[in-house]
């Protein structure tokens, strides 16, 4: 049932490392231009995917090297974000316009969980308005968006801070 409401456009919102995350389904145009809409943020942003394995992101992501790939895999599944070459895949909405694209196995097992029994990644972007602090429970989540998102109960992890961010090709942090 959730794939399917994903399929056809849904927006969902459901624990992640630190916060609540906004996601949808990264292929579907129409879920992606509500959920920039629905946060108040520049389409120019790109967004970030997350999946339990990289297996689920290889559509998104244009051929690695062995010893990028490697370099990628040692730091997951964890808080660690990579910039890396977006595919031919990937929406400008996915990418804000820009040949990268973010992705990020993640560690948290419930977000882990739901990647897997649907199986597919999915955006991953703060729970939140645009410039406003990110939701930290299923409450606030439905204070914030309504109906408007389906929310997953679970906890959030312990983790304070958002994923770290870095570039592979240059290994420049971008947000530690």
């Amino acid at each position: 049932m959730l794939r399917a409401y994903l399929r056809r456009g849904g927006l969902i919102a459901y624990p992640t490392e630190s916060c609540y995350g906004l996601g949808c389904d990264p292929r579907n145009p129409r879920a992606l231009k509500r959920l920039i809409r629905l946060k108040g943020r520049s389409a120019a942003k790109g967004l970030l995917l997350i999946a339990d394995r990289f297996k689920r992101l290889r559509t998104f992501v244009r051929p690695l090297s062995a010893p990028d790939r490697a370099r990628m895999q040692r730091s997951w599944p964890g808080p660690v974000t990579w910039v890396v070459p977006a595919s031919a895949a990937c929406s400008p909405l996915l990418t804000g316009g820009r040949p990268t694209i973010a992705v990020r196995v993640t560690a948290h097992a419930g977000a882990a969980r739901l990647c897997r029994s649907l199986g597919m990644a999915l955006v991953s972007t703060s729970a939140n308005k645009s410039g406003k602090p990110p939701a930290k429970s299923a409450a606030e989540c439905r204070r914030i968006f309504g109906a408007r998102v389906r929310v997953i109960d679970g906890r959030i992890g312990r983790r304070h801070r958002p994923s770290t961010l870095i570039d592979l090709a240059t290994g420049t942090v971008l947000r530690p």
